[in-house]
């Protein structure tokens, strides 16, 4: 009924394109399902002898199992970095009457709490939190994947907007950056990239028009290393350390101080 021969294809495509992008086939579970059927959804199933199940490589070892459920199980949680200054990029802005001015987003790093006053880069904005809420209910801190909202001082909806990013005003606050470095990899493209290209760059919650300044260098996906200094053009499958200049304002800060 179920196709062991298909099952193995499916894990030799699926490796191979994921370690195109960066990633370790390794780190992985490959499960055979049917949602239809419920086959190793919840229960291992006995329609598929061949099946011995799954296995991948984690922080703390190697993982095993047979289902979905124990797949899901088996991921780790994130780093929850509560010592870290604050960054939470907003996802909206909104103004309640009664209430006054309500910007909500993910609290990525550190915490936000009421008496607190923050920045928003890069709108250059500083004001006071008078409270934070989730899911409606008021809470003394803001921790790392909360999704809040909190209500600040004198502050309009027109002057904030989806894309800034919140931080402490006293602790190592956003800031606009001029321009940055970022390792590029070009999935699909039709034909060269060069020079002064000029993608739109999804960032935290900013959507906004980078321009490659510089192809700084071609490095290997695999081992980062470098393969070719000052690129004239990058194509498809290719990886690169570009220099970026964005079209408008916008926070954007490296991911081994901030991630994501």
């Amino acid at each position: 009924k179920y196709s062991e021969a298909r099952y193995e294809e499916i894990i030799k495509e699926t490796s191979n394109f994921i370690k195109k992008v960066g990633f370790n086939p390794k780190n992985v579970p490959f499960v055979p399902i049917s949602g239809w059927h419920g086959d190793n959804m919840v229960e291992a199933t006995t329609n598929m002898a061949w099946y011995k199940g799954w296995k991948k490589d984690t922080k703390s070892g190697e993982a095993t199992g047979k289902t979905l459920l124990d797949a899901i199980d088996a991921i780790e949680p994130p780093s929850r970095p509560t010592d870290k200054p604050l960054r939470l990029p907003l996802q909206d802005v909104y103004k309640i009457g009664g209430i006054g001015t309500v910007p909500v987003g993910r609290v990525e790093t550190g915490t936000i709490k009421a008496g607190m006053v923050v920045v928003f880069a890069p709108a250059n904005v500083t004001t006071e939190v008078k409270s934070v809420e989730m899911h409606h209910e008021q809470l003394e801190a803001g921790l790392p994947g909360d999704n809040v909202g909190f209500n600040v001082k004198n502050v309009s909806v027109k002057d904030i907007r989806r894309g800034n990013v919140c931080g402490d005003s006293k602790n190592d606050p956003p800031k606009e950056a001029a321009s940055f470095k970022a390792q590029v990899i070009v999935m699909n493209h039709p034909g060269q990239i060069g020079n002064g290209y000029a993608p739109v760059l999804d960032c935290h919650t900013a959507h906004i028009a980078c321009k490659f300044d510089t192809l700084l260098e071609k490095i290997d996906r695999r081992s980062g290393k470098s393969v070719e200094d000052l690129p004239k053009f990058i194509k498809s499958g290719d990886a690169a350390i570009v220099k970026m200049i964005p079209s408008k304002p916008m926070c954007v800060e490296s991911f081994a101080e901030y991630p994501p």
